[in-house]
């Protein structure tokens, strides 16, 4: 029951959506579209469903090629960012909808619907209309309309986008627990690295319609395969900076070096590009960290933790720091950074070495 996608592409007048991509999903998975806004999951995603034709490839499920088959006719289910439900129809009403149009025996849709409500936890609501219902609610009724037909292809754009924290961190533990149970192919769309993580499974990170990257989520995250992977897995994007190696050293643009074992075991003589998460700068000197002097320009405060903007010799830096930190912008900022989150790429962006830390994970 695998989805396969082959030499897929989306080109619209001039404009290419979807460069061209192969992807196998398999039956029983929770696949994440990883990527900013614009960056081509919903168009991959329409294309998965058959909402729209690729320009080139074709589409495979169970080894059947359907690429011209109408949406209809594919057992294929879909919920958006903007969640429908229709306000005049009972909850139980608007999750039976679907198996009515399937043309379902009274009976059958009965006990399907009421063990997908049970699944979502939406029984002691099924008498109630959408409005009554919590935002949360109103989505797991979405959620349950797409599941209860038993689709073996369930596409998620962006689902808990709308709601607010509370409701998103419920629906994303419950999220992953119910793909378990089904053994339908998930299709999750984020522009969240933090989600894509919690949700687990496997991974595609998209970067200008291009699948950069597709593998299971925790190594994707350790091992990016380039320096775009890298950007798109990071949030605040990666930081990076150009360094030296030469010899049994690598200089990282200033009177710091480090031998080159330390980070750069058996990698060629040249200029590289450093790369390092945001959350592992600290204003806080370690043993055997690396230090420089930045000018800061902005602070966020979340509540538990600060954003710091930094400038370092032109290099936009962003660094997550734990606490709430007084601090004023233009003030020279000393920043440290363990040598072992730092990740090296070539002049192409390319993956040369993955950070210390990681290759022990």
């Amino acid at each position: 029951m695998s989805l396969t996608l082959e030499n897929i592409s989306r080109v619209v007048g001039a404009e290419t959506h979807i460069h061209p991509t192969d992807l196998t999903l398999e039956p029983g998975t929770m696949n994440v579209l990883l990527g900013p806004t614009s960056s081509g999951k919903t168009s991959l995603m329409r294309l998965m469903a058959g909402l729209d034709q690729p320009t080139t490839g074709r589409i495979l499920w169970k080894g059947d090629d359907v690429t011209g088959q109408r949406v209809q006719d594919r057992k294929v289910a879909m919920v958006y960012q903007q969640f429908i439900n229709y306000p005049s129809m009972s909850v139980y009403d608007n999750i039976a909808s679907p198996l009515r149009l399937m043309g379902l025996k009274k009976d059958e849709i009965d006990t399907r619907v009421r063990g997908t409500a049970d699944l979502m936890q939406l029984s002691p609501m099924l008498d109630r209309r959408p409005l009554e219902l919590s935002g949360g609610q109103q989505q797991r009724c979405a959620l349950a309309r797409a599941l209860v037909k038993n689709a073996g292809l369930v596409l998620l754009d962006e689902p808990l986008a709308n709601l607010d924290y509370k409701l998103r961190e419920e629906l994303r533990a419950e999220i992953p627990n119910i793909f378990e149970r089904s053994g339908s192919i998930f299709v999750y769309a984020t522009t969240e690295p933090e989600e894509a993580l919690l949700l687990g499974g496997h991974c595609a990170t998209l970067w200008q319609g291009r699948v950069t990257q597709f593998g299971p989520t925790p190594t994707v995250y350790r091992r990016p395969a380039d320096a775009t992977t890298a950007r798109v897995f990071s949030d605040p994007p990666m930081n990076f900076l150009k360094v030296e190696k030469s010899g049994d050293r690598i200089s990282f643009g200033t009177d710091q070096t480090l031998p080159s074992g330390t980070i750069a075991c058996g990698v060629a003589d040249g200029t590289y590009l450093a790369g390092f998460r945001p959350n592992h700068l600290s204003l806080t000197p370690g043993a055997d960290t690396l230090s420089f002097d930045t000018e800061l320009t902005v602070t966020e405060i979340t509540g538990s933790e600060t954003f710091v903007h930094l400038d370092h010799h032109g290099e936009r830096w962003v660094g997550l720091v734990h606490g709430v930190e007084t601090l004023e912008p233009g003030q020279v900022l000393t920043v440290h950074l363990d040598p072992a989150h730092v990740y090296l790429f070539d002049a192409d962006g390319a993956l040369v070495q993955a950070a210390p830390y990681a290759e022990a994970a």
